[in-house]
């Protein structure tokens, strides 16, 4: 046996979450001691993240497709539950954002610079553009990662589907089988790919751009602590009636981590996919809420767009009542669903939420730049928050199912 052979015999016999720790480790080293060979190593996170986002779309379309067209005639699902922690989630972070950043005013130093994509102008383009998206034509929503789109033709497509012969339910049933073992295997790479993400990351921009932001950071970061350390752990005591800790530090550790470093609710897909297996819910069920929750359970989005928006009132000496901030948490997790799922989604739906102030369209670009700074570790939080967020109320909602049984 070679000796890389036996590298890679001892490097197997940890864990996934011990591999990418080691890999975190080794790409952190890497980018502090030598930037040049970080950077050069930079394209092997940007493979494993293609990768990622290339099956995914395809994954989310034959397994919600498959799930829904065996599932059946008459048997209990756990979606609704699952939809309403969804969007008690998503608003429970905009009030703690909210709370948060009233207790603690930050006043930025606005930047020059802002970002070419055009925001939204108004919560009626966002939903404007939700519905455009869910007509898309199926094939431009598979090539553009369309999760909106993926997910209205997979559901139409298998409820449709129901009523199809057993043989060509099982047809559909092994295609999903077969696409979800390509899944693992590029699961298995992630260490290598969070290696060179962390390598090129920590070369690029080290910690010196994110010092003049503390402030704002530790209000974003304390927000997302909260709600994935309290706010969360007690909707699923009050569901489910158990300990929740044991079962959100996992997903923490199992799906936040890797959703940390991809910075990407798309591409995590497959790892909670593999998560909710792992745990022995129910197929049927987490088959669907995965994929809807990466696309419309967006907490970590609404604590982004609340907190960055009262950062632009106090900047300006706008002043704030009651009902606005209310109106604010609103529109915040409205806003949130329609974030893409993506590194950045949220950012550019700052602009939206800074409207209600009447806050001029340049300024809120100027805060969105100053996003873009923060990104780096405000953007990883979020989508680490938003991913295990998705697991965990879909468990939630599968235990409580049970213990009813």
């Amino acid at each position: 046996m070679s000796f890389l052979s036996k590298i890679f015999d001892w490097f197997g016999q940890f864990s996934l979450v011990s591999r990418i720790a080691i890999g975190i480790a080794l790409g952190a080293t890497l980018g502090s001691l030598s930037p040049d060979t970080a950077n050069s190593v930079s394209f092997l996170g940007s493979l494993f993240v293609s990768a990622l986002k290339a099956v995914a779309p395809v994954l989310v379309f034959m397994l919600v497709m498959s799930s829904i067209a065996n599932q059946k005639i008459n048997q209990p699902s756990n979606m609704r539950p699952i939809i309403i922690l969804y969007f008690i989630g998503t608003l429970a972070a905009a009030m703690t954002a909210v709370t948060l950043s009233l207790m603690f005013p930050i006043e930025l130093t606005l930047v020059t610079s802002a970002t070419s994509a055009t925001p939204p102008q108004g919560i009626g383009e966002v939903l404007n553009a939700l519905l455009f998206k869910m007509v898309q034509n199926p094939v431009e929503a598979l090539l553009q990662g369309n999760y909106i789109g993926i997910l209205a033709w997979a559901i139409g497509l298998g409820i449709l589907l129901r009523s199809a012969n057993d043989s060509s339910k099982l047809v559909l049933h092994d295609i999903a089988d077969a696409v979800t073992g390509l899944v693992r295997f590029v699961i298995q790479l992630a260490p290598i790919g969070i290696f060179g993400l962390v390598a090129a990351t920590v070369a690029a921009t080290g910690l010196e751009a994110l010092l003049g932001y503390s402030r704002l950071l530790l209000v974003l970061l304390s927000a997302m602590l909260i709600m994935a350390l309290i706010v969360n752990p007690l909707l699923v005591y009050l569901k489910a009636g158990i300990n929740p800790y044991p079962l959100v530090f996992r997903c923490l550790r199992e799906s936040g981590v890797t959703a940390f470093f991809t910075r990407s609710s798309a591409a995590n897909i497959p790892v909670n996919m593999q998560l909710c297996k792992d745990l022995n819910l129910d197929e049927d069920t987490y088959s669907v809420s995965i994929p809807l929750g990466a696309t419309v359970n967006m907490g970590g989005a609404a604590v982004t767009i609340t907190v960055m928006t009262l950062a632009t009132v106090h900047t300006l000496g706008i002043q704030v009542d009651l009902a606005t901030t209310l109106l604010l948490c609103v529109i915040a997790a409205l806003s949130a669903c329609g974030a893409s799922g993506v590194a950045g989604g949220s950012l550019l739906l700052i602009p939206l939420a800074c409207g209600l102030f009447g806050i001029d369209n340049d300024v809120a670009m100027q805060v969105v730049a100053v996003g873009f700074i923060v990104g780096v570790i405000q953007d990883s939080a979020e989508t680490a928050l938003n991913s295990s967020t998705d697991v965990v109320f879909t468990a939630a909602a599968c235990l409580a199912a049970e213990s009813k049984t």
